[in-house]
């Protein structure tokens, strides 16, 4: 979002629109925060914690997308391919959270599997709502409270050869763009 200011301008708008610039933002106020939601879900999408899902085992013969899959088969399904595969995503590579402003309402599930952040099904993640919540708080205060600004030869967002991790150390310069008495401090 720091490379592409016109998208961290309208989030901040949403949340001065929303929330104001009087307090921090709450959990309260996330459902009214779509655009700040598809954010997240893109930065999901692109850049999930793990390159696989846990380990499935087949309990039946089964096909998948035309795929048969006999009883007692390992499935892996790749977080990474699966948020960037071109067939599932127009420019898979850019980052776009419009893609996920569906009528206006953000959902924070992926239903559809065409992207997996804390894993999904019956042996899911049990605390993948709260994760979600924790990223969409954590984002939306960076957001809120600091203007951002590149170094001068902006953010290098090639990746390692992990492809889950930068190559190189994200760094930028934040400005605060909230009355002072919203940043706590420890001085007594």
């Amino acid at each position: 979002m720091i490379n592409q200011p016109k998208l961290m301008k309208k989030a901040q708008e949403e949340i001065d629109r929303v929330v104001g610039k009087e307090r921090l933002v709450q959990e309260s106020d996330i459902g009214e925060l779509n655009y700040i939601k598809a954010c997240a879900r893109e930065a999901y999408r692109l850049h999930p914690f793990s390159a696989f899902n846990i380990p499935h085992t087949s309990t039946e013969d089964t096909t998948v997308a035309g795929y048969y899959i006999p009883k007692g088969s390992h499935a892996l399904v790749s977080r990474y391919g699966l948020g960037r595969n071109p067939k599932l995503w127009v420019n898979p590579l850019k980052f776009d959270p419009e893609r996920h402003m569906n009528d206006g309402d953000v959902s924070l599930l992926e239903n559809d599997l065409r992207f997996i952040s804390f894993s999904t099904g019956r042996r899911g993640c049990i605390a993948g709502v709260l994760g979600t919540y924790m990223t969409i708080m954590l984002l939306a205060r960076l957001v809120q409270c600091f203007d951002w600004t590149p170094p001068p030869n902006g953010i290098d967002l090639s990746e390692a050869v992990d492809e889950l991790s930068p190559a190189m150390p994200v760094t930028a310069f934040a400005k605060p763009r909230l009355p002072p008495h919203l940043y706590p401090t420890d001085q007594n």
